[in-house]
Order: structure tokens, then sequence, then C-alpha cells
């Protein structure tokens, strides 16, 4: 059984309850993962997989049904996982005098931060060429950091992070209205930063990117459901 919390709720981000045997679990529904060692595991495709599967607790030998696994090599993995933090215990079952333990994901959701990069992580200020493709991405990239810290520190402090996110699409006739949006929009952001700002209040970051949502591809045909290829004549 499972609740979420109150839009209210003074906690640092979305929590999932789970209550299992009377014991509550709360799971962020994103985490933003900033090891590297941390990272490297989750990003693993096996490692992902079981994480995807343990959105509710489960044990050893029931995931090793789901992947095909033995218990053992499962065992290893969920030991790898739970020594950085990204599965953890939810319950303890006693079978025939065996303790089994059943595992649960930390959070529903994983975001990696280009702060597992280290010193090759992009940088925004490195860029100057502030209408390229590298900066909008350096940017977005340096949000899931930013936030990804304040996150972690209000959950320390049990304070209610405040962000706002808004989020549209808008289809331009030709490049000149594109321009022209740009043009008008930087100007209501100019206006509102000085109607707003003190140089004594509390910095917060503003960012506004804009870029062509992408098209769909169509999907690429799996090689085994290909028609086979004709026999050459000599041969039939």
């Amino acid at each position: 059984m499972s609740a979420d919390r109150p839009v209210g709720d003074p906690a640092a981000t979305p929590l999932t309850t789970f209550f299992v045997n009377d014991k509550v679990l709360l799971v962020q529904d994103v985490s933003v993962i900033e090891d590297p060692a941390a990272a490297a595991i989750a990003l693993d495709p096996l490692r992902a997989r079981l994480l995807a599967e343990l959105t509710e607790p489960a044990s050893a030998a029931t995931l090793a049904l789901r992947v095909g696994l033995t218990r053992q090599k499962v065992n290893y993995h969920l030991k790898t996982l739970e020594a950085h933090g990204l599965v953890e215990v939810a319950e303890i079952r006693m079978r025939g005098g065996i303790a089994e333990r059943l595992m649960q994901a930390t959070a529903s959701h994983y975001v990696v931060s280009p702060a597992a990069l280290g010193e090759d992580a992009i940088d925004p200020s490195a860029d100057v060429d502030r209408l390229s493709a590298r900066y909008l991405i350096a940017v977005a990239g340096r949000a899931v950091r930013d936030v990804g810290e304040l996150v972690r520190r209000s959950q320390k402090s049990g304070q209610r992070l405040a962000t706002m996110a808004i989020e549209t699409e808008i289809g331009f006739a030709s490049p000149e209205e594109r321009a022209a949006f740009a043009d008008d929009l930087t100007t209501m952001v100019v206006e509102l930063a000085a109607r707003y700002h003190h140089d004594d209040g509390r910095p917060h970051r503003f960012v506004v990117t804009v870029h062509p949502t992408p098209i769909p591809l169509p999907p690429t045909p799996s090689p085994s459901l290909s028609p086979p290829l004709p026999l050459p004549k000599e041969t039939l």
C-alpha cells in the first residue's frame, strides 16, 4: 500500500510511503546521484534492471526468477547496490530458520548529476556562446547538480525546498518570428529581474531555455524480424 505526500508537506522532495508489516519506508521519487562509483553502478544495464524491479520490496529469490539469474548472482549485485545507497533492506523474513532479506530501491527514479564526472563535467562559465546547444546543456546540467545538492540539504534540515518550473510548447511560423519571441522574452526577463531583485535578498538562479522539440524517429526494425534475403538463382 502506498500514499503520496500532500503538496503542502514540508519534506524537501516528493516521497512515497510504503507500509511493509507495520514498518514505514519513505522512498524518494527522484534521487540525484553525484558519486562516480554509484553512477557507474546505476548505469550498468543489469543493475539498472534490478533497480527498476525494486520499486517495491522483493527478495533475491524473487528477483532471480524475474531477471533469469541465480540467486547467488542477484545477491552479489544487491550487496553492491546497497553499499552505494541505491537499495536498502525493507524487511527481514524468517523462513525455516533462515533470514530472507527483502530489498527496495531508495528512489523510484535516478538522475546522474554532472558532478559525478568531476573535473570533466561541463561548466557553463567555460562557454561564452550563450546561443549554442553546448551552453544550454551545460546550464541544464548545472541545474541538476545544484537542485540535487539543495534537496540533500533540505532533507537533512527538514525544511521545504522552494522551486518552480514552467514548461510549454510553442510552434513558430518562421525563424523571424522565433527571433522576435526571443527579443520579447529577454525584455520581459530583464524587467522582472529589475523589479524583484534585492542585493540583500536570497539569491535564486533563474534559467530560461528554448530548443526545438525532437521529432520521433521511425522505429528501427529488429534484425531478427527482417525478411530473409532471396537466395541466388543457382541455389534454387
